[in-house]
């Protein structure tokens, strides 16, 4: 099956407001191995929209179109699409209900074309509202189905997930159960953890695969349908444990919005283990992630910022002779930056970074080059040296993130 998605409304067209809507669909039809092969958005225009409908279902098993539910003049898709399809507009008596029954106390009245948002074509399966006013709807025809779903990003996301992805699970799969998970790696692009993948992504059926790529890291959402909780459980944890046989080195945690710095406070929380930080080229980036997170203040009692040599040799009783002998960017440097901010501290682990961020090369490094250091409780101090090619915050986040992983092998 193949999927278009039409989002309706000039405000988008004018740049007065970002389409968050089609990506968030496209990820989800993705995940139930649906296809989005075109994506439109259409003004508030009756004969623009009609015609982009009319191409729409020429080329898709399903038309996806969000946005222009609404009570004012300018929420034409109802009307639109059940024009283009020669059919009538019905009342939803349990969504109406609801409006009246809101709009009673409301102070500046009722709008005189509330009403619309209760209708829906003659011939569709409504999806209620439960954010919201406007009911969606699924609709089958002789040409393709049709997914109606308002605009608003709280209403349409709940719509999405909770009518719309079940129906079209289905569809799909003939299950009416469906579930995800999230899988988050660091170390790995997209790319090449597709290509890793190949065989499982080729073959997919029941659970699919879908990768996306954020910031210096991926996502891998493994979505399976079934009858039962119990089945569908089962067959995401099968396929779990193949991705982690492949690519388990980079793999730290779960969840859409579960961060790296967020599993790694938590690691040290159970650990009960403190740590501390030594910092040049991203300049307190580690240590400000680690006090975004919350109850940082358990695990962190503070760490230093050393950017410059003096710096180093100041704070951190780094020998002058081992910054001259090997340079402020080498596994020495590190290796002391890690060892002595623990030292000071009194905590359990120091991490250390120092490197090139750019524009420019420094002691023969190329921009992006650094190492990062780790002092254990144990004792042991390990370092890892990264070449980063990228632009100069590009680095320093990549750096920052390499900490965190460094930390979460060695303690996991």
């Amino acid at each position: 099956m193949n999927a278009e998605i039409i989002t309706v409304g000039t405000e988008i067209l004018l740049g007065e407001i970002v389409d968050t809507s089609s990506p968030f669909i496209a990820r989800r039809l993705a995940n139930l191995g649906i296809d989005v092969y075109f994506e439109d958005t259409v003004g508030d225009n009756y004969d623009r929209l009609e015609s982009t409908i009319s191409l729409a279902e020429s080329r898709s098993d399903l038309v996806v179109l969000t946005g222009g539910l609404g009570p004012t003049e300018d929420d034409i898709t109802k009307i639109s699409l059940a024009q283009h399809l020669g059919l009538d507009l019905e009342i939803d008596k349990k969504a109406l209900k609801k409006i009246n029954d809101f709009y009673a106390t409301y102070a500046l009245g009722k709008p005189s074309n509330a009403d619309m948002m209760a209708k829906y074509i003659e011939g569709a399966e409504i999806l209620p509202n439960e954010k919201g006013f406007a009911v969606g709807m699924f609709l089958k025809t002789d040409a393709c189905d049709y997914l109606v779903l308002p605009g608003p990003p709280v209403e349409m996301q709940y719509m999405f997930t909770n009518f719309a992805m079940p129906k079209l699970a289905r569809l799909t799969s003939g299950s009416s159960l469906i579930d995800s998970r999230v899988l988050r790696f660091f170390g790995i692009g997209e790319t090449e953890l597709e290509k890793d993948l190949k065989e499982l992504i080729d073959n997919q059926t029941n659970p699919t695969l879908a990768t996306y790529a954020k910031r210096n890291e991926v996502t891998l959402r493994i979505t399976a349908s079934g009858e039962t909780k119990s089945e569908i459980k089962e067959l995401i944890d099968n396929m779990e444990k193949r991705v982690l046989a492949i690519i388990g080195q980079y793999f730290y945690g779960y969840g859409d919005n579960n961060s790296l710095e967020e599993v790694v406070v938590n690691l040290l929380k159970n650990k009960e283990l403190s740590i501390t930080a030594a910092e040049s080229l991203t300049s307190g980036m580690f240590q400000s992630r680690i006090g975004n997170v919350s109850g940082a203040s358990e695990v962190f009692p503070g760490g230093f910022v050393t950017y410059s040599a003096d710096a180093k040799e100041q704070l951190l009783n780094i020998p002058t002779e081992i910054i001259k002998k090997y340079g402020v960017v080498s596994s020495e440097t590190a290796e002391y930056m890690a060892r002595n901010s623990k030292d000071k501290m009194k905590t359990d682990i120091g991490v250390s970074f120092t490197g090139v961020a750019g524009p420019d090369s420094l002691e023969g490094h190329p921009a992006g080059f650094f190492w990062v250091g780790l002092a254990l409780p144990n004792g042991q101090v390990i370092t890892k040296s990264v070449n980063f090619a990228k632009a100069r915050n590009e680095v320093r986040d990549y750096a920052t993130k390499t900490g965190f992983k460094l930390i979460y092998d060695n303690l996991k």
